[in-house]
């Protein structure tokens, strides 16, 4: 069984067990979460697809760890113009672990 949801402008395939990296959310380590923008579920040959959303299906997950990507670095540079800036950037993050899928 496994579930398409939508948080923080992106669309994440997940089923029971998986960790993922998700856009940062405002919990604490150890609490729970509830995603309701389920846009599919899919369980054995059952298919159920939302238009846009699936009534009544929500993922619960459990918040693990919040932290911050690696820094990229950013360089702007303009020739001939003595122009250069150099900025660094950390992503926020959240790390889930879904807990159960339910329809």
């Amino acid at each position: 069984m496994y579930a398409i949801i939508k948080t923080g402008g992106k669309q994440y395939k997940v089923s029971e067990g998986d960790s993922i990296f998700i856009e940062k959310l405002n919990a604490a380590e150890g609490e729970s979460v509830t995603f309701e923008e389920v846009l599919s579920v899919v369980d054995g040959d059952t298919v159920k697809i939302g238009a846009p959303l699936v009534e009544g299906a929500k993922v619960t997950a459990k918040v693990e760890k919040n932290g911050k990507d690696k820094k990229i670095r950013i360089f702007k540079y303009k020739a001939k113009s003595n122009y250069r800036r150099r900025m660094g950037h950390r992503q926020p993050f959240t790390k889930v672990v879904i807990e159960k899928i339910s329809v």
